[in-house]
């Protein structure tokens, strides 16, 4: 017998205590003289194909990815210039002293190493990302697409089509190469990729790279085309997030952004205040930050708010109020928000500016007891998603000394919220008859909004939710004066494949449509007639077959 059949009966055995994996994967490592013992990556590739789908959920080894019910892919946007220049603190861009990198990445992180590998290739990046998911056992039938790399709406109408066409027929190829008979073919799937065998070796890479793009021109068709076929594809776009400036993310750039399927638009703020914007170099004024909000809220995206603790000018005082303005202040409430505490990069104005002692950079417990200090005011309805960068310290010259801000935050000060993120259910069962829909009705961007969410009240936790909105302006023929928009519908869960009839997660309790319900009594109650959903291509059969919606421009639509 070998390690890995002996490993099988271990995984088939019903009554086996997985908090002791770890340990039994080494004792029959030892067992068999094995110099290293393999990964959960490696015992899936040595499986038996019949053996796959009965231990996979076993083998699943990043749940956190996923926990939210929908698999992110994160693709890097190739090196490019901001048409205004550079802000004084941004690292990266062309000829910085990484290299070319894509603009504010210092090109040591992982979306950007991956995006370098692949020659910051859209459908090669997807593809891989969507490789790595297959061998990590998760379920990827539902993926958020996320584009990295500065301000993607800048970059040139030619570029932008290419790399959009590139993601979906990636998802598209990946699916009919890999899907029979709604079934995955894990042996074709081992046999494309080369594996079993060695995961870093250059010659594999290069063999797979050179498939790929002898499948990439194959059957040419439009983005649009590329989209409906998405729609009845097994790997379907749900989400898809660009980054931008608010200078760069008005009307004009928030209508080609719903032709190409974004739903989330990653907005970069920075700052509330004029004069710290200006400092920076950073081509906007907060006027035009609000302008962009409303718009955007307008054309129906949700919005993640990127703000920087720390910049110059800034004090701890004003950075706290500056903080407490985006919950107070209707122009701003956010749906989403990253911290990112201002560090210095080599080579940057910003840069110079502190070897000559004109700026000090704010310091790892300074950031930690800002960002704290504020914590009380976030809103139940935003969500915190980052409060620092995910490059390694190293690549900094000065500034936060650890990646695991948060961490060190709630250790130190404590981390008094309840946004989002702090009430998710993260694996924990939820206690169906303490389940009670809770409204939240605020004034933001000029408008009324409602945040309606599905709570055990039991345990203070937030199991799915949805934003609504009556439009200030409306900007679109589809968005009449009588039309109610929905930003967001969004239900916790982890990751699983559509039409599961096993899983019990809660994306198929029904609470999608429990909460679109509500939305349309609450539009009704307010003299709507009209719901405007903003859907990612891959979710729009599902607003058709189970709500009864169709298809009116880039959004889903249904008279009420």
């Amino acid at each position: 017998m070998t390690f890995y059949e002996d490993i099988i009966l271990v995984l088939k055995d019903e009554t086996f205590d997985y908090t002791k994996w770890t340990t039994k994967k080494m004792e029959l490592a030892n067992k068999y003289d094995l110099k290293t013992i393999p990964s959960n990556i490696d015992i899936l590739l040595h499986l038996p194909d019949d053996q796959v789908q009965l231990v996979k959920k076993k083998l699943l080894t990043k749940p956190t990815r996923t926990i939210s019910g929908v698999s992110p892919v994160a693709i890097m946007t190739a090196p490019a210039k901001c048409p205004h220049g550079k802000c004084t603190y941004c690292p990266g861009g062309i000829n910085s002293p990484w290299g070319d990198v894509p603009q504010s990445y210092t090109g040591h992180e992982p979306a950007t190493m991956r995006g370098m590998r692949n020659d910051y290739d859209a459908y090669l990046q997807v593809f891989n990302r969507l490789e790595q998911y297959v061998l990590l056992g998760h379920t990827f039938d539902k993926i958020e697409i996320i584009i990295m790399g500065g301000t993607f709406t800048a970059t040139t109408p030619e570029y932008q089509e290419a790399f959009m066409y590139g993601i979906f027929k990636a998802m598209n190829d990946f699916s009919d190469l890999f899907f029979e008979d709604s079934e995955f073919d894990f042996p074709k799937f081992k046999r494309f990729f080369e594996l079993p065998g060695d995961m870093y070796s250059k010659e594999r890479a290069t063999n797979i790279k050179a498939k790929l793009l002898e499948m990439k021109p194959k059957n040419v068709l439009s983005l649009e085309d590329e989209q409906i076929r998405n729609e009845n594809s097994f790997v379907r776009c749900v989400a898809l997030c660009i980054e931008t400036k608010p200078d760069w993310g008005l009307l004009k750039e928030g209508n080609e952004m719903l032709r190409q399927g974004c739903t989330r638009v990653e907005l970069g703020i920075q700052s509330v205040y004029d004069d710290v914007l200006q400092e920076v170099h950073r081509g906007h004024d907060s006027a035009t930050s609000i302008k962009s909000i409303q718009i955007l809220r307008d054309l129906g995206f949700k919005i993640n708010f990127h703000y920087m603790p720390g910049l110059p000018l800034t004090d701890r005082e004003r950075d706290v109020a500056g903080m407490k303005q985006l919950f107070s202040d209707p122009n701003y409430k956010p749906d989403m928000i990253k911290f990112y505490p201002c560090m210095v990069a080599e080579g940057t104005p910003l840069y110079y500016k502190f070897k000559k002692g004109e700026f000090e950079p704010i310091s790892t417990d300074e950031a930690a007891r800002r960002i704290s200090e504020i914590m009380p005011a976030i809103s139940e309805y935003c969500r915190i998603q980052r409060v620092q960068r995910d490059v390694p310290t190293k690549y900094w010259e000065a500034g936060v000394d650890r990646t695991n801000l948060r961490q060190y935050m709630d250790q130190t000060y404590g981390i008094n919220s309840r946004d989002i993120r702090a009430r998710e259910p993260k694996g924990r069962n939820v206690h169906w008859d303490k389940v009670e829909l809770k409204i939240m009705a605020f004034e933001a961007s000029g408008s009324r909004e409602f945040f309606i969410a599905a709570e055990d009240i039991s345990q203070d936790m937030i199991i799915g939710f949805c934003r609504l909105r009556f439009p200030k302006e409306f900007l679109r023929k589809e968005v009449t004066e009588d039309s109610a928009l929905i930003r967001e519908l969004h239900v916790y869960g982890t990751a699983t494949a559509i039409g599961d009839e096993e899983s019990i997660n809660i994306q198929h309790h029904g609470w999608g449509q429990k909460l679109m319900q509500k939305a349309e009594e609450i539009s009704k109650e307010h003299g709507k007639k009209k719901i405007v959903v903003i859907s990612g291509v891959g979710v729009r059969k599902y607003y058709e077959d189970k709500l009864g919606y169709f298809k009116e421009g880039p959004y889903m639509v249904k008279k009420i």
